[in-house]
């Protein structure tokens, strides 16, 4: 085979692959937003928001396939802020459930939880398997590893109120699913700053991730 068809072939595999994660997390986000809103639950909401967020990212991951370097560090910049602003997000909706109160349904909860588990260790492994990730690939799978240790957060949180009938375990989570989102998001920014000194061969200075 030719190196191109080699190329063209590597590039095939990861289009298919964004493909199937891309709506994989649009259909997981949409049970989050509608079991965490009968379940009245802010760490399913969050879940919901944080799938969605990630659909948008692959989205921009199979745009970025054909872009030049630069373009991609753009789009995973993009997709770091993004995640930044959603845990501003989650964070508010967190206190505001502490301080007007809510019931969250903890059956619900795992139920929904355990399902988005197996799909977010799907795409993980999909992702995994790519070889020569670029910029934006790694940060999509960053986004899948985060989503899976979440959701086995929103399962201990489900069994502890079923226990006690309290809200504080999803709020807990909640605030949790939105402190892993901004290491994700300050992880896939520092790595973008790195990606630029890497192309253009200078020496990577502490304090000025995001600075270029």
């Amino acid at each position: 085979m030719s190196g191109n068809h080699d190329v063209d072939l590597g590039s095939a595999e990861k289009r298919r692959t964004l493909w199937i994660v891309l709506w994989l997390n649009v259909a997981i986000a949409i049970g989050f937003f509608v079991v965490g809103y009968f379940a009245d639950s802010n760490a399913l909401l969050a879940n919901g928001l944080d799938n969605s967020s990630d659909a948008i990212v692959y989205a921009l991951s199979l745009l970025a396939l054909t872009r030049s370097r630069t373009w991609k560090r753009g789009a995973a910049r993009f997709s770091g802020i993004m995640l930044l602003v959603f845990a501003g997000g989650v964070i508010a909706d967190a206190i505001r459930r502490f301080v007007e109160g809510s019931e969250p349904g903890g059956l619900m909860m795992m139920a929904m939880a355990a399902v988005a588990a197996v799909v977010n260790l799907i795409c993980l492994r999909l992702l995994q398997k790519m070889k020569e990730k670029d910029v934006n690939l790694r940060a999509a799978t960053t986004f899948s590893f985060n989503d899976f240790i979440s959701n086995g957060g929103i399962i201990i949180a489900g069994i502890i109120v079923m226990l006690t009938g309290a809200n504080w375990p999803d709020l807990v989570v909640g605030i949790a699913v939105a402190g892993i989102a901004l290491y994700g998001g300050i992880d896939i920014l520092r790595d973008a700053h790195m990606d630029t000194h890497d192309e253009a061969g200078t020496e990577h200075r502490k304090g000025d991730e995001f600075g270029r």
